[in-house]
């Protein structure tokens, strides 16, 4: 595949999906492929992670960017991109998991919520900054940007079909859905799988339409 932080900046959506059983991940991420995301991010707090993303990235890899996510350490780091992942992302700052995901040639996307820590993270080399909680909604998301205008920014965590919109005209690059794309509570069967897609398709058309 072509260079992984322009193709997350064209497409915009990177899905977190968290706790899926291992069984399930290739079903979910074909389904979400099917609606139109190509970026999943594997977090490091499911059920067998490393061995899930090697399997997407085995199976899937030519098709979708695999990422990990909730890495919160640079020797975690190391494992998930060792294992295949392409970007990491983290809820929080670490600098030297910033430091580590370069080393690799991976795409970082630390998680930051203050200006300050968001340039911070910016400034140790970070490609793309995860607003995270981003609950507060576009409001604050545009107010944090009007100063930094320079720093491409990912809201995640409140980020909606019914407000997405809201956050692209607020200035975000990308945008991290958790539940309200892929709910992991359901059972995965045909039927969840289907109305996967839609969701999916919904939020791609959301973002195109503001165009």
């Amino acid at each position: 595949m072509a260079a992984v932080l322009p193709q997350l900046l064209e497409h915009k959506l990177v899905a977190i999906i968290r706790g899926a059983q291992p069984a399930d991940l290739v079903r979910i991420v074909r389904a979400l492929h099917a609606g139109g995301v190509r970026a999943v991010e594997v977090t490091i707090n499911s059920d067998r992670p490393l061995a899930g993303i090697e399997q997407l990235t085995d199976e899937l890899g030519d098709q979708m960017l695999i990422g990990a996510g909730t890495v919160l350490d640079p020797e975690t780091a190391r494992a998930v991109l060792l294992a295949g992942a392409r970007f990491i992302i983290s809820p929080t700052l670490n600098k030297k998991t910033i430091k580590m995901t370069k080393r690799y040639g991976a795409v970082s996307i630390p998680g930051a919520f203050t200006p300050t820590e968001i340039l911070t993270a910016y400034e140790h080399g970070a490609d793309l900054i995860k607003v995270f909680p981003a609950s507060l909604g576009p409001a604050y998301f545009k107010d944090v940007k009007g100063p930094l205008p320079h720093i491409p920014l990912m809201p995640t965590g409140g980020v909606k079909l019914d407000n997405i919109r809201d956050f692209q005209r607020a200035g975000a690059a990308a945008f991290g859905l958790g539940s309200a794309l892929v709910d992991t509570s359901q059972p995965v069967t045909d039927e969840y799988l289907r109305q996967l897609t839609e969701r999916a398709q919904q939020f791609v058309q959301a973002i195109s339409l503001t165009h």
